[in-house]
């Protein structure tokens, strides 16, 4: 089994450090290969450059949450999450099908209550979910 990921190509797992201006500064971001290649999809899919989906999501996440803890392990999450909705059919493998136009609140929803059902909960942030009109966020 762990030929698998033990025989892969070794670059993938190389870091590369990207500058990137984000919130004013110019700052830099280090990720293996493998997440460069998946962030440079999700950007292409909405026509973006890598460098301007990492300033929305920095952005997005500063004004949500109020504080960016650890930008790079967010990044990674975002990557493997990407790539789960894409597994669990609520991003479609079309690549020419942009991200930002999926109903981020459904899909947020059907996430929560996967999560929720592996975990044999159910969350109130599901039920929650469930009482709001649907629509685009």
């Amino acid at each position: 089994m762990c030929q698998l990921f033990v025989n892969a190509d070794p670059t993938m797992w190389e870091t590369r450090l990207r500058s990137v201006r984000m919130h004013g500064f110019a700052t830099s971001v280090r990720l293996e290969k493998i997440y460069w290649m998946l962030l440079e999809e999700i950007a292409r899919r909405d026509g973006l450059s890598v460098a301007e989906i990492l300033a929305r999501l920095y952005e997005e996440l500063l004004e949500t949450h109020g504080v960016v803890e650890n930008f790079a392990s967010f990044l990674r999450v975002c990557c493997a999450r990407y790539l789960m909705l894409q597994l669990a059919g609520d991003i479609p493998a079309d690549l020419a099908q942009p991200i930002a136009g999926l109903d981020a609140r459904s899909i947020l929803a059907r996430e929560e209550k996967r999560l929720a059902a592996k975990n044999g909960e159910r969350t109130e942030e599901v039920r929650r979910r469930e009482t709001q009109p649907s629509g685009m966020i």
